[in-house]
């Protein structure tokens, strides 16, 4: 357990301040650039992502998977055959689309999107995706062997260039006049960040080169590394899709609603670059865990150990409970002040009673998607986010076209796309025995979050240092109820003591 755990915590640490040092992006950008910037920033990014998960085919994962299961049997000469195929695929994918992404950009940006100024962002997102690729390649292997504090410093850099940039240089050319090239400066030193990113995987990558005898003879098959990344491609590229898809209909079905398009797109910056996001930043811990499981549920099911398949799996899943009903109990109680204070957004932030109850359940998913990838259901993986992304879609074009509704239907529709997703994740591990784990995991953290947000403002009406103080309160309320129904174990923290004075 221990390298499982060492890793785990590194990693947790990483993309904790990683999160913390978007926030500080997210919140320059939004006061350097403006509303309408955000929003055009936002409406092109999910394209930029799409277009990566075509690219990629999902290799991060297969190189992840395949490399720990290498790693764990000693045979060494594969893991650099491993990383020479994937990397000629990568290259013939780039060579292949980037071409068909240049063509499809007028039309993308002018008729679906609705704003041709989007184009000016999403040309120079193309420069930075055969960089993103060649990053997500390493990081796999580095996931692969159990090395995360590669993935997490090259996460702090990314971060830590972005915020240098955003608010040194952005300032230089920002101009309220032209959002759109302003947005498009803003991608431009996203395509900066993924540089100093590479560069630095790619130096660790040649020292863990240099440090093995052997030397690859040949390619690895392709077969055992499509079979875990066409799969995961598949998942990843149909949700990318519909976060591609979304932004298109969440505009059109508001301009059918009598909201006009830049009214629209500064509204979809709001909702998906700062309430989303504020509400996933405490998910640093469960997507910690998403990384982590992959290598170490595959490691497990390799030497067919049930006994540790199982404590990884079950505690895994209590900590992104525990952290879910912990967000999720905030977010509901002080969300709405929180964005109103941080980033400054004039409307929008009522949406935080919406949203928070809801993404309780994101912070399982990510654990849960990984599992079943480790554990050969990397199709009903796929196919569970495929019903969840349909069912997003289509809900939000009937909420979000209807007068009454609009940008709250919209938000509906976000949530019940998380509720489907989850609950299907969950009722597909049920199914594994050996997993031993089902929809009765997760009712402790929900009613303890349901009795925290009933109970906390009744019996706690005063609380010195403002709002930091209410936050606390409310997080300490929810762990009192979550000891006392013997969900969360001072065992867990002894476990994380013992590996924490190792590291």
């Amino acid at each position: 357990m221990s390298t499982f755990f060492r890793g785990t915590i590194i990693l947790m640490g990483a993309v904790f301040l990683s999160k913390f040092f978007g926030f500080i992006y997210r919140m320059q950008f939004m006061r350097v650039a403006g509303e309408e910037a955000v929003g055009t920033y936002m409406t092109a990014y999910p394209a930029f992502i799409f277009f990566l998960a075509l690219i990629q085919l999902g290799l991060p994962i297969g190189v992840a998977k395949v490399v720990a299961e290498l790693h764990a049997k000693g045979e060494r000469n594969g893991l650099q055959q491993v990383m020479r195929t994937s990397a000629i695929l990568s290259v013939a994918a780039s060579i292949v689309l980037l071409p068909l992404f240049i063509l499809g950009i007028p039309y993308l940006s002018g008729t679906l999107l609705g704003n041709p100024e989007t184009s000016v962002v999403l040309y120079i997102s193309l420069a930075a995706l055969p960089i993103a690729t060649a990053s997500g390649l390493i990081r796999g292997y580095f996931q692969g062997i159990a090395r995360i504090e590669e993935t997490a410093w090259s996460q702090i850099l990314e971060q830590t260039v972005r915020i240098a940039l955003i608010s040194f240089l952005l300032p230089m050319f920002a101009d309220p006049s032209r959002p759109a090239m302003t947005a498009g400066y803003a991608m431009a030193i996203t395509g900066a960040a993924e540089i100093a990113t590479l560069l630095y995987l790619y130096i660790k990558y040649r020292q863990v080169k240099r440090g093995k005898s052997e030397k690859p003879k040949g390619l690895y098959p392709l077969r055992p590394i499509l079979s875990v990344s066409l799969p995961s491609s598949g998942s990843r590229l149909f949700g990318s899709f519909t976060w591609f898809l979304e932004p298109i209909v969440f505009i059109r079905a508001l301009g059918m609603a009598g909201i006009g398009v830049t009214a629209a797109t500064s509204l979809y910056g709001v909702i998906s670059g700062v309430l989303i996001p504020l509400l996933l930043f405490p998910a640093f811990i469960s997507h910690a865990l998403s990384v982590v499981l992959v290598p170490a549920v595959s490691s497990a099911a390799a030497l067919n150990d049930i006994r540790l398949l199982r404590e990884r799996i079950h505690l895994s899943l209590r900590i992104s409970a525990i952290t879910g009903s912990v967000a999720a109990a905030v977010f509901f109680l002080h969300g709405e002040e929180m964005a109103v204070k941080l980033f400054h957004i004039s409307d929008g932030g009522a949406y935080m009673l919406m949203l928070a109850p809801i993404f309780f359940f994101y912070y399982i998913q990510g654990p849960l998607h990984s599992i079943l990838q480790a554990m050969q259901e990397a199709k009903a993986a796929m196919m569970n986010s495929v019903y969840g992304g349909i069912g997003k879609l289509l809900v939000m074009f009937v909420l979000a076209s209807q007068p009454g509704l609009q940008e709250a239907g919209a938000v509906m529709a976000i949530g019940f796309g998380v509720l489907v997703t989850s609950f299907l994740h969950i009722a597909t591990l049920r199914k594994k025995r050996e997993a031993s784990t089902g929809f009765t995991m997760f009712i402790i953290p929900y009613l303890s979050f349901i009795l925290t947000v009933v109970a906390r403002p009744l019996l706690i009406e005063e609380v010195p240092f403002g709002m930091l103080g209410d936050i606390v309160v409310t997080s300490v309320f929810l762990l009192v109820l979550l000891v006392l129904f013997r969900y969360f174990r001072l065992s867990d923290l002894r476990t994380v003591r013992k590996l924490a004075k190792r590291f």
